[in-house]
């Protein structure tokens, strides 16, 4: 969403601030940074879906041609899919990077899923993290509003939904030797 604000464009010049890798290359910032900790480095990487979604390069071609660009194995990817397909796409793109990455995390339903796995005792996967925002929200947003336009179809001003905010988030454990994932665990707070 930040591409729709001409201003906010300077953020991607952070190095720790990422956009899809499989946006073209004229786009501001880049999709993946690398985290170094001394002894290990972890490459995050995001990328996003296509279905639904503006037309970008395919993910899966992407991803294959960038990771042995790498200096690590210890690689997490962020994987942002449009709402209706997103409960078929991620796994379908965790089970094609199984073994190749410690971990496959769906963004974008902003609803946290109950279906974190270890896929074949190497790739930590959730289908979706969740949000962190007001917890009686919709999508974040103040409720009346958002269901004026869901039920209306005109354009609302959305503000961000007030206090009581909760938020979700995913804990990875990482074999650093060797790029595994060895635990995952969701977590809510409110």
């Amino acid at each position: 969403h930040c591409f729709q604000l001409r201003e906010a464009l300077s953020i991607y010049e952070k190095e720790t601030i990422l956009r899809p890798l499989n946006f073209p290359d004229s786009c501001p910032g880049h999709g993946c940074t690398i985290w170094d900790n001394g002894p290990y480095q972890v490459a995050v990487i995001n990328l996003m879906g296509t279905a639904y979604m503006d037309p970008l390069d395919n993910p899966f071609t992407v991803i294959e041609e960038f990771l042995p660009t790498l200096p690590t194995k210890n690689i997490i990817v962020d994987f942002h899919a449009e709402v209706e397909r997103a409960c078929e796409v991620v796994p379908d793109y965790a089970h094609e990077l199984t073994g190749k990455v410690s971990a496959v995390i769906g963004t974008h339903t902003h609803v946290q899923t109950a279906d974190e796995a270890i896929l074949n005792h190497h790739t930590g996967y959730l289908t979706d993290v969740g949000m962190t925002g007001g917890e009686y929200s919709i999508l974040g947003v103040t409720v009346k509003p958002a269901l004026d336009r869901f039920r209306f179809r005109f354009a609302q001003r959305f503000t961000e939904a007030p206090a009581p905010c909760f938020g979700n988030g995913v804990l990875l454990e990482l074999d650093t030797s060797c790029g595994k994932c060895t635990k995952i665990e969701r977590l809510i707070f409110r």
